[in-house]
């Protein structure tokens, strides 16, 4: 039996690095004849591979796209390399597929053998992101956000050690409900069971999680889901400013732009106005700069002083030479 099963997982990783393979070779590679290969391909079907057969004289096997994914074989270099991509695509250098990242991200780094989480960690170190988008918010450790995910997957009570935004820092122990990125920012909604009320907390303020081994029976949230709960906490008075700009471009350039960062309401076909809580101007700054779009403030007052003080000092950079063309 322990020959069959190992056979049949070396056929199943053959079927995946290629895209045909004849008979004969396939044969040949597992050492076993036409018919146990047939009977092996049929192991396979069972448990749910979608393998076709070509019959003839070229005749052969190859893996087809099914009605569900099936769990695929993997080699060492190929767990490293969908590490890395994953934890990328968690960073945010692809847009919508964050949070579906460390949950896959979570499920790779708990079943890969040290000597290969050494090479993943390798590579992050070394690694320099090349886009000024993939380090527009705070580094988040990779260890802490899939001990996090795995804790939240799980339904298991979580301690870490938290610093607030006055800079106190302590334990919490917490019942992880979901993580959540949400512009520049991963957070983890928890019920804090030492205050005994749900809370927010941005992960790169968080350190040192210790999943406890405690499950628990996940509670009803008080909000319609998880990034509606976090949207609402940040629109309070922890947050300073509320960006209000109509923008003189489609929504759905703004959206394909800032939209990850900002509420994006379409005024008219050519108009948008964007709604923004930051507790920072210079971001909204940039942002509304990177439109290539004429734009007027709402609100507040501070970020239109702001862009007049970045114009002034812009002007003043003027190469001298410049300068003295226009005076002419």
């Amino acid at each position: 039996m322990a020959d069959t099963s190992a056979r049949t997982l070396r056929l199943l990783t053959l079927l995946q690095s290629h895209r045909f393979w004849p008979g004969e070779e396939l044969s040949g590679r597992l050492g076993v004849s036409a018919r146990t290969l047939r009977r092996d391909v049929d192991r396979l079907r069972e448990l749910g591979y979608p393998v076709e057969a070509r019959r003839g004289v070229d005749g052969g096997y190859q893996l087809a796209a099914g009605a569900a994914l099936p769990p695929l074989v993997i080699d060492d270099e190929e767990a490293v390399a969908l590490a890395v991509g994953l934890q990328a695509a968690a960073d945010g250098a692809v847009e919508g597929i964050a949070e579906a990242s460390v949950r896959a991200l979570a499920k790779v780094v708990q079943v890969m053998p040290a000597r290969l989480r050494r090479r993943v960690d390798a590579l992050r170190t070394v690694t320099v992101p090349a886009s000024w988008r993939a380090d527009s918010g705070p580094r988040i450790d990779p260890d802490v956000l899939t001990a996090v995910a795995l804790a939240c997957r799980d339904t298991e009570r979580l301690r870490f050690q938290y610093g607030t935004a006055d800079g106190r820092a302590g334990e919490r122990h917490t019942e992880p409900h979901h993580l959540v990125r949400l512009g520049r920012r991963w957070y983890l909604v928890a019920y804090d069971l030492t205050r005994q009320d749900w809370r927010t907390f941005r992960l790169d303020r968080l350190s040192s999680p210790v999943p406890t081994g405690a499950r628990f029976l996940p509670r009803t949230l008080p909000a319609e889901d998880a990034a509606e709960f976090v949207r609402a906490g940040l629109s309070g008075p922890s947050r300073q400013y509320r960006v209000e700009v109509l923008v003189d471009a489609p929504a759905a350039t703004v959206r394909q732009r800032i939209g990850a960062w900002a509420e994006i309401e379409e005024v008219d076909a050519d108009r948008t106005r964007v709604l923004m809580n930051s507790d920072s101007l210079d971001w909204p700054a940039m942002a509304f700069g990177s439109l290539e779009a004429d734009f007027r403030i709402v609100s507040p007052p501070e970020l239109a002083a702001l862009l007049a003080t970045w114009g002034e000092r812009f002007s003043r950079c003027t190469a001298p030479n410049q300068r003295a063309e226009s005076a002419s």
